[in-house]
């Protein structure tokens, strides 16, 4: 299997190839395709010339094409999430899921429609709202999520009539580019474009005079960068950036209950996850039983190869991160006690033992940066306001969660949490249908649902007169 570009609806070999490392073994597996500057522009023409004829089809048209590619993916689960372990290291269960959500998002899209809404109808004049097609968008994706992502990206895009050149990871091409090999044939020439490169597109894609829109998720970071680029051409942009999500246990959780879902919420996907549970504040009286049920779960969690059966988490997705979450690591030996985990597992990949850190505070590395993988530092209160205080103290502001039997009063503490999203006896819950977006520095702009189309799409009103 060649991995070859996308443009204008032909595969294309780029200028290169860009060496693609499985996880698992930290060893090259397989090599895609490099764009260089020149397909970055060749891309941009293609979506630019078919922009003017994909914008005047119609939106039943356009939900034909996101149904068919959702049966294209659902024909080709398998090879898809086989890829998609290899170059991101996720159990293959958790590929399928990946890949099925996929699927899920393009069918939901495909269900969508965008009325005309009318505001006003009087004798005196008719007052009309439509949300027209912006134009060329750039979308740039993160590699904890490849497919899951690129789906969120190309589906709203194209029911909004607007053209796309979405870039993928450098370190998780695969999948993506292989998407589009299945689809070139049903997709317009133009409509749709897939680049992959060696991270040094991105200032030339987000800068581009023709693309009126950007698309980014990864880290705060970078998306300060995108921001700064898309100035001079007043270009639309989101933004879905880091956070560090505090979760807020009350005193009336059951520990040996609650644990299985905060050990899910912090661990799925080894922590990397922009909405996982970064950061657990525990009351006093539970504190011991809390920390002790969570280190029996990741004790007993099973770290291997995403192809092997039993696996239950895989290796962390590439060595700077590896390296990062060690250094996090050794970090919180010295700030607090480790009481699950805490190593490598001494093999060949990227595997990092699930750990659990107690007797930790805030103002330590652990707690108070994001540390994308396996780790979870869990911070004992006192007295809830501070607990508070303490998960608001943060420049990011993603998502958050509270934890209790007692509804009405997770709820009262969910109100006064600064995130975009709070989820109350639960964590991570997102889906297409549910818009989504963070606060202060994990984000701008919104995501799924009504809102992220109105996102991709120019308010436009018109006014008629009657009188």
């Amino acid at each position: 299997m060649r991995y070859e570009l996308l443009i204008d609806g032909q595969l294309n070999p780029g200028g290169g190839s860009i060496e693609v490392i499985d996880p698992a073994s930290g060893q090259v597996f397989e090599h895609c395709a490099r764009a260089l500057p020149e397909h970055l522009e060749l891309a941009v023409a293609a979506a630019l010339r078919a922009f003017t004829r994909w914008s005047r089809e119609p939106l039943a048209a356009r939900q034909i094409l996101l149904t068919a590619i959702a049966e294209v993916i659902e024909n080709n689960v398998q090879p898809l999430a086989n890829l998609l372990t290899r170059e991101q290291g996720k159990p293959l269960a958790d590929s399928v899921w990946e890949v099925n959500g996929a699927a899920y998002i393009f069918r939901y899209y495909a269900g969508l429609d965008i009325p005309v809404q009318v505001l006003e109808d009087s004798e005196q004049r008719r007052v009309e709202q439509h949300q027209m097609p912006l134009g060329v968008v750039g979308a740039i994706l993160p590699w904890n999520f490849p497919l899951f992502m690129a789906a969120a990206k190309i589906a709203p895009t194209l029911l909004a009539g607007n053209t796309l050149v979405l870039k993928p990871a450098p370190s998780t091409p695969l999948a993506t580019l292989y998407l589009g090999a299945l689809i070139k044939d049903l997709v317009p020439p133009g409509v749709l474009n897939l680049i992959a490169d060696c991270n040094d597109l991105g200032p030339l894609l987000t800068a581009h005079p023709d693309v009126r829109k950007i698309g980014f998720t990864g880290s705060t970071q970078t998306g300060l960068k995108v921001m700064s680029a898309v100035v001079p051409t007043l270009k639309r942009l989101t933004l879905e950036l880091g956070g560090n999500d505090a979760g807020i246990v009350l005193e009336d959780c059951d520990p040996k209950v609650v644990a299985a879902q905060l050990f899910k919420a912090a661990f799925t996907n080894n922590g990397q996850i922009c909405v996982a549970l970064k950061r657990l504040y525990v009351p006093a009286s539970l504190y011991d039983a809390l920390c002790d049920e969570l280190a029996a779960i990741a004790n007993r969690s099973v770290v291997g190869p995403g192809l092997e059966q039993g696996s239950e988490l895989g290796p962390i997705q590439n060595k700077a991160q590896f390296e990062r979450v060690l250094s996090l690591i050794e970090s919180a030996r010295r700030d607090g006690t480790i009481i699950a985990g805490g190593q490598s597992l001494g093999l060949p990949g990227y595997f990092v033992r699930p750990t659990i850190v107690r007797d930790i505070d805030d103002g330590t590395a652990l707690v108070d940066q994001e540390q994308f993988g396996p780790v979870l530092p869990v911070i004992r209160y006192q007295d809830l306001d501070q607990a508070i205080a303490s998960a608001n103290n943060t420049p990011f502001g993603l998502g958050a969660s509270v934890w209790s039997k007692n509804i009405d009063q997770a709820y009262a503490v969910a109100e006064r949490l600064d995130a975009g999203t709070v989820w109350i006896n639960n964590h991570g819950d997102v889906g297409p249908d549910i818009p989504f977006g963070g606060s202060k520095m994990s984000g701008v702009g919104a995501e799924y649902a009504w809102e992220g189309i109105a996102e991709l799409t120019q308010l436009k009103i018109i006014n008629i007169a009657k009188a």
